[in-house]
């Protein structure tokens, strides 16, 4: 998007993936039993490649943005229907962090192209920028200021393998679905006619 200003249409769009990250978040809130050390099993990864894929690099880097930012005023949109500026100590807020990085990256790479091959690639490298930055802060939080015991690089990375591949497998899935959405309807609507 080259202009400077967004119109309702897309404000609302970018509002929507607020709304889906905070349904994302809260997952575990159904199924509890779905956490390893503390880390719930979430859809946000899913909605935040999404959103870059959808939205563009500019817009979903926004729509990210303010749900981190809501997030840590208070309002209940993280996992577990948390909130608040404790959640900075957490010891997944650094997968937080990823998903505004990520949209951005995601959406830049699918603006230079909108083939299937660019839309799989994109997800794959947001997948790879939100486990870096997620368990790099993991590993940090868990060492230096969080309860618990000190644990290497190589288990934090160890112990986020059944995420990983969910998160792979799903935003694989988010890919191919954002391109046929692009195929189908977005190419007419006015995000496009706005890039």
């Amino acid at each position: 998007m080259n202009k400077s200003r967004w119109s309702a249409y897309e404000i609302t769009l970018g509002a929507l993936f607020v709304a889906l990250m905070a349904i994302g978040a809260n997952i575990t809130s159904f199924v509890p039993f779905l956490m390893i050390l503390g880390v719930p099993l979430t859809l946000q990864t899913f909605f935040a490649i999404l959103s870059g894929l959808i939205l563009g690099s500019r817009l979903g880097f926004f729509s990210m943005l303010v749900y981190a930012v809501l997030g840590l005023i208070g309002a209940p949109i993280f996992a577990g229907f948390s909130g608040g500026p404790a959640v900075l100590f957490k010891t997944s807020f650094g997968f937080i962090i990823s998903y505004i990085i990520l949209a951005f990256i995601v959406g830049k790479l699918v603006e230079s192209s909108r083939k299937i091959p660019m839309y799989i690639t994109a997800a794959l490298i947001g997948v790879a920028v939100n486990y870096i930055i997620g368990v790099t802060w993991f590993y940090a939080a868990l060492n230096f200021w969080a309860p618990g015991d000190p644990i290497s690089y190589t288990l934090a990375w160890t112990s986020m393998g059944p995420f990983l591949i969910k998160d792979t497998v799903i935003c694989i899935l988010a890919a191919l679905f954002a391109h046929r959405l692009e195929r189908t309807v977005l190419h007419r609507t006015q995000l496009r006619q706005a890039a």
